[in-house]
């Protein structure tokens, strides 16, 4: 299959490309939504369309598409990097210190510095969006556009300690009427999904250049989450 081939069988099966859709080339998009149809088919996570991948992509019936809502491709992304955590004692691991630079912060290399706003900056720009711009977590309260409710995938920021700038930024992946899950970064020093009270968000965002999200209902809990983890 040639690229724009895999691309709109893609599109027919409801992923996400962007404004471009199948334009044939395979960039971070393109990447994203292929990491995401393997996972779904039970096949090796790596984002390259190799022989297994485009058998499965010729084989699978579009006329069963799923209900749940498809995971962003910045989403799919950051699931790759659960369980990454900044390095033992002086150390810095080189994965944490890559997220600053493909944020556009390439001047910090260790990894003892916040790095949650990073995290989520590295994603958007390797799904090819444009992230805020700054390592505040709060600035993304300002930053593409504004949700009522949280959504599968959204950038949500939160209060942290009592000054006005303090902050915490996640992806959005749970909800119920007293937490919001985060898949996110230091969060306990690593990536991690963690549980945070819903008093303490500030703002639901999504990019301003993608379709905003149809409502479905997110999960309520999520096994495995930690509540009270440090995000400083």
């Amino acid at each position: 299959m040639t690229t724009l081939e895999i691309q709109r069988a893609l599109l027919a099966r409801g992923y996400d490309l962007g404004p471009s859709g199948a334009d044939g080339d395979a960039g971070p998009r393109t990447i994203a939504a292929v990491t995401a149809f393997q996972r779904s088919a039970g096949l090796v996570a790596d984002g390259i369309a190799g022989p297994k991948t485009q058998a499965a992509l010729q084989k699978a019936d579009i006329s069963e598409r799923r209900e749940a809502p498809e995971k962003p491709g910045w989403l799919v992304l950051a699931e790759g990097e659960l369980g990454v955590r900044e390095g033992a004692g002086a150390a810095n691991n080189p994965r944490v210190v890559q997220l600053f630079a493909d944020a556009g912060f390439s001047g910090i290399r260790q990894d003892s510095v916040a790095w949650c706003a990073a995290a989520v900056g590295a994603m958007l720009k390797r799904a090819g969006h444009k992230p805020s711009g700054s390592l505040a977590a709060r600035s993304y309260e300002a930053w593409g556009v504004g949700l009522k409710e949280p959504a599968l995938g959204a950038i949500a920021t939160k209060k942290r300690g009592n000054s006005s700038w303090q902050g915490h930024v996640g992806f959005v992946v749970g909800a119920n009427a007293s937490q919001i899950f985060l898949l996110g970064g230091n969060q306990g020093d690593a990536w991690s999904i963690a549980a945070f009270p819903r008093k303490e968000f500030t703002a639901f965002r999504w990019p301003s250049d993608v379709p905003l999200p149809a409502a479905h209902k997110l999960p309520t809990t999520i096994a495995g989450a930690r509540s009270g983890v440090s995000e400083a």
